[in-house]
């Protein structure tokens, strides 16, 4: 969310911003805001003089009271006074409730207007302009055919969709035995690693607070992603950074405890609406699944140095585990409203010969602060930090791509020496069938 300020010195700005995002329908809204924002400094100027007259009117009514007990002829003056004091009292009464009014219209405006993004953000309309910037790593094209990820699971009796399927439904799956452990082993793997480069380790909240989804994204995010609990204000998370990020609603945070970086553990849960096409079969795109994320409070002048560092942590992870990678900047039109920049880590797939996204790397400069009304104390005052996200590892996609990526010609499955410990020493897994 933008500072009306911001948008009151620079409306031809937010509105160049607003067609390099391709949402063109949202140009009024500049005009809009503008309006409702005079509007609203006219009707406090005019409170703030009512409110400033009330005490000398007051003052000049009690003198003129103390007065009409010598002097009968001034109880009249005083008595017309008090009538403009409550006259003057009405009309402050009135005032305060178009404020609010106002205010509140303001603010769904200014959560519409999407955030300015970064000159070195590409345009382009969709994610079909998103740009390849870096490979890491060979792409391997086996000599081998390589089955489809569950066809590869089943091999190994290690999921079970056709239950989930009869206990919940589409999009839900049972991992078993050998892939069940490693999906945790992975976890544990990026848990340590992040771990290893500094961050704090955090099991969040899985629900949240309406306020504080409002705070870390817009409502077309919300709407294609949350479950919202019937009958309360709590909606299960999509991942961990909504709460994460909502652990800092509300509070002022000493300069001095700047960077936060936090890596969290949670179970997600999204709705996945308008999921379609080949790959969204099996476990590429489900309503449920388990992810490690890493999270970064920091001062402003930091925020780019932190973007880098951690699309690079999910480069270097993925490497570790002998999968190809790229990285691809997300294009303005691809960008969430509250993004100043994102970019995403793509895995190498054999069997698509093509990459899928794995990790999405975003920096949302001051937004999420603004919306959830945090402040860091400096030396000089408050000021708002920058929040940054990335994802650690989502094992649905990670165990695709690392399956794949580490599938052999029998059928078994190499595991590299930095996740072995995580499997019991495991050098290789044999499928069961």
């Amino acid at each position: 969310m933008l500072d009306i300020k911001f948008i009151r010195e620079n409306p031809e700005l937010v509105k160049e911003n607003i067609k390099k995002k391709f949402q063109d329908s949202k140009l009024p809204l500049v005009d809009e805001v503008l309006a409702l924002d005079e509007e609203n400094r006219a009707a406090m100027t005019r409170a703030n003089e009512l409110r400033s007259a009330r005490n000398s009117l007051s003052k000049q009514v009690g003198m003129l009271m103390g007065q009409a007990k010598k002097d009968p002829s001034k109880l009249a003056e005083a008595e017309a006074v008090k009538a403009q004091v409550k006259a003057n009292a009405e009309e402050l009464a009135a005032l305060e409730v178009k404020e609010a009014e106002l205010a509140e219209k303001i603010r769904k405006i200014m959560l519409v207007i999407p955030n300015i993004i970064d000159p070195s953000v590409p345009i382009g309309e969709s994610d079909e302009f998103n740009v390849e910037v870096e490979r890491f790593g060979e792409p391997v094209t086996p000599d081998f055919d390589v089955p489809y990820h569950t066809e590869i699971m089943e091999s190994f009796n290690g999921i079970d969709m056709d239950s989930a399927g009869r206990v919940s439904g589409n999009g839900f799956y049972y991992l078993m035995g050998d892939i069940a452990r490693l999906h945790s082993g992975i976890l544990a793997y990026a848990r340590d690693f992040m771990i290893d480069k500094g961050f704090i380790y955090c099991i969040p909240p899985f629900m949240i607070h309406g306020n504080v989804v409002e705070g870390v994204m817009s409502q077309t995010e919300m709407d294609a992603m949350m479950y919202k609990i019937e009958g309360e204000d709590l909606y299960l998370i999509g991942t961990s950074e909504h709460s994460m990020i909502g652990k800092f609603i509300d509070q002022i945070i000493p300069e001095a405890s700047l960077p936060q970086t936090l890596t969290s553990y949670s179970p997600c849960f999204r709705k996945e609406k308008g999921a379609h096409g080949i790959e969204e079969r099996g476990v590429y795109r489900i309503h449920q699944f388990e992810k490690q994320e890493m999270v970064v409070v920091c001062r402003p002048e930091d925020s780019m140095n932190w973007y880098e560092k951690m699309w690079r942590y999910s480069v270097e992870l993925f490497r570790s585990l002998d999968i190809p990678v790229r990285q691809l900047e997300c294009c303005s039109g691809d960008l969430a409203d509250l993004k100043v920049k994102s970019c995403d880590i793509e895995a190498w797939s054999p069997r698509q010969q093509k990459y899928f996204e794995v990790c999405s790397c975003s920096n949302l400069g001051d937004a999420q602060a603004r919306r959830l009304k945090m402040r860091v104390k400096g030396e000089n005052g408050t000021y708002l930090p920058h929040t940054l996200n990335n994802t650690v590892v989502a094992p649905p996609r990670m165990l695709i791509a690392f399956l794949e990526n580490n599938l052999q010609a029998d059928g078994s499955v190499k595991i590299p020496a930095a996740l072995r410990p995580y499997l019991g020493g495991t050098e290789v897994m044999i499928p069961k069938k």
